[in-house]
């Protein structure tokens, strides 16, 4: 998780249940900790989807179980 950027401070209206859920699926021991856990989730999922659609634009995907590659 990155450190190395200026925090501030937000003021934000959660569910709590939703916040205990995600701290206990995520591990991390405090409630900004979890948010900012969930946050670097969300931009690594958006990296990992433009990836997927860069690489399945080029054409560079083959479906290796199919059986008959040339058809």
């Amino acid at each position: 998780m990155p450190t190395a950027a200026r925090k501030v401070r937000k003021n934000l209206r959660l569910t709590q249940a939703k916040l205990s859920r995600a701290q206990r699926i995520l591990g991390t021991t405090t409630e900004t900790e979890t948010v900012e856990y969930a946050l670097d989730l969300v931009a690594f999922r958006h990296d990992v989807i433009e990836g997927v659609r860069r690489v399945a634009g080029s054409r560079s995907l083959r479906n290796v179980l199919d059986p008959d590659p040339g058809a």
